[in-house]
């Protein structure tokens, strides 16, 4: 309840103030007369205490405002440390971004080439800075294929609808109508391309003939789709690429793959070792694959269409390829991503050395972190675990690993991992069995300190 005795200054005195000045200046009017009155009321309510006097109370009151905004987080996403084990972690941005693709971005932050052609002083197109380099990396070699890049995966994949088979019906077995995410579903991604669902085949059972029969009653393409956070098994048949396409280039249709994840070269991971390479699609007779830029090729959110050179082009022109198209930074991080794998520097991709650390060194690492948790008053032992390639890679991409799982006395495990989250730079890990677990294969060296300082923190709060 407010004391009527407790009269703060005008709040206009307090913004005209030096110090209200500098907050203005800082932070912005508005901003800083909301938080003026919050204090305001504050203080009436005896929330804030300052002795007698207008200048004492107008101290506080400042003091309090710029406290309030001092303390809040900065604009747009901020930095957090992933000890989830989960290494594209779509809550947290998927694959960390190299830093040479960092530094290109930063280069295409102010005015830029995007669109301008510096030797002939005329307008260029945006595309052409990943083109050549994703035909270079993907379709080596290859005549006649051709290669686009827009916003993200679905954004690809309904380009790719909306240029073959507007208006008419798309195959696609019923096992394969999957949803990733909460969003990504593939019949919604059909109906809004402007193309019709046309089922094939059962949940579990997809035959040639299936196929065949749709083309005979019209489907304009065929559409499959790579499965990737299930698996159906037991009494199961699908076709393969390399007959669908006989199937489609007897018929005269197109045949698109939505590879889901994609990597340039068969990786060696076993985890990951069924991961579509496009260039392998290509070659049993996709015309056209779709893949993400942000998960195993480890750069910017975008969606790849790669294939038959004459179905880019027209994706290229459609005028829904305007709305979807990457800016400006993502292109200068893609390109200089591409151009690592090019080089032979794959290695410099965060997400790629997380998947080559070696268990000895993880187990190291996770060694000296337990004990310096001990030294903190944990119990803390290292566990030996796996962590999830995640993003849509396979719904059995797991590597083995190592964790620290903490306990401690005076504070339980859900409150302990809400604390390190709520740290400036949060510190983000998972619970099992009662214990909190941090797992080392996401921890970038380095940044054990800060989860140290969280514990810290955490266990004398």
């Amino acid at each position: 309840m407010s004391d009527p005795e407790r009269r703060p200054p005008s709040i206009e005195s307090l913004l005209s103030h030096p110090e209200g000045a500098r907050l203005v200046a800082a932070y912005g009017r508005a901003r800083v007369r909301d938080l003026l009155r919050t204090a305001a009321a504050r203080y009436r309510a005896g929330e804030i205490a300052a002795p007698a006097g207008t200048d004492a109370v107008a101290a506080a009151l400042l003091s309090a405002a710029g406290a309030d905004l001092r303390g809040r987080a900065p604009a747009g996403p901020r930095p957090v440390v992933n000890a989830t084990g989960v290494l594209l972690h779509t809550n947290l941005g998927r694959a960390p971004l190299a830093a040479a693709a960092l530094d290109a971005a930063r280069r295409a932050g102010g005015y830029c080439t995007l669109e301008f052609d510096p030797e002939s002083g005329r307008r260029g197109r945006r595309g052409e800075h990943v083109r050549e380099r994703l035909r270079e990396l993907f379709v080596p070699g290859r005549e006649g294929l051709d290669a686009l890049a827009v916003n993200n995966a679905a954004a690809a994949l309904l380009l790719a609808l909306d240029t073959v088979a507007n208006g008419r019906p798309v195959a696609v077995s019923r096992g394969e109508l999957v949803a990733i995410g909460g969003d990504f579903r593939i019949p919604s991604i059909l109906a809004r391309s402007g193309a019709s669902l046309l089922e094939v085949g059962t949940t579990n059972r997809t035959t040639a003939a299936d196929y065949r029969e749709a083309i005979d009653a019209g489907a304009a393409a065929i559409l499959k789709v790579r499965p990737s956070n299930y698996r159906i098994v037991g009494f199961t048949e699908e076709v393969d690429l390399a007959t669908l396409s006989g199937l489609a280039r007897a018929r005269g249709v197109p045949l698109i793959f939505d590879a889901g994840s994609g990597t340039p070269v068969r990786r060696a991971e076993p985890a990951l070792a069924d991961e579509p390479v496009p260039a392998d699609a290509l070659d049993a007779g996709a015309d056209l694959v779709c893949f993400s830029g942000d998960k195993l090729l480890g750069g910017p959110q975008a969606g790849l269409l790669v294939g038959r050179a004459d179905l880019v082009g027209r994706a290229a022109e459609n005028p829904l390829a305007r709305a979807l198209r990457p800016d400006k930074l993502v292109l200068g991080a893609l390109a200089a991503t591409l151009d690592l794998h090019l080089a032979g520097r794959a290695g410099e991709i965060p997400l790629l050395r997380m998947l080559e650390r070696s268990e000895e060194e993880l187990h190291r690492r996770a060694e000296a972190l337990a004990s310096e948790a001990r030294r903190l008053g944990y119990t803390a032992e290292v566990v030996p675990e796996r962590s999830v390639v995640g993003g849509g890679a396979g719904a059995e991409s797991t590597v083995p690993t190592r964790a620290v799982a903490l306990a401690h006395a005076r504070v339980n495990a859900d409150d302990l991992a809400a604390s390190l989250r709520r740290r400036p730079v949060p510190v983000v890990g998972r619970i099992a069995s009662g214990r909190l677990l941090l797992d080392l294969r996401t921890v970038e060296p380095g940044e054990e300190p800060e989860i140290l300082s969280a514990l810290r923190e955490a266990g004398t709060s």
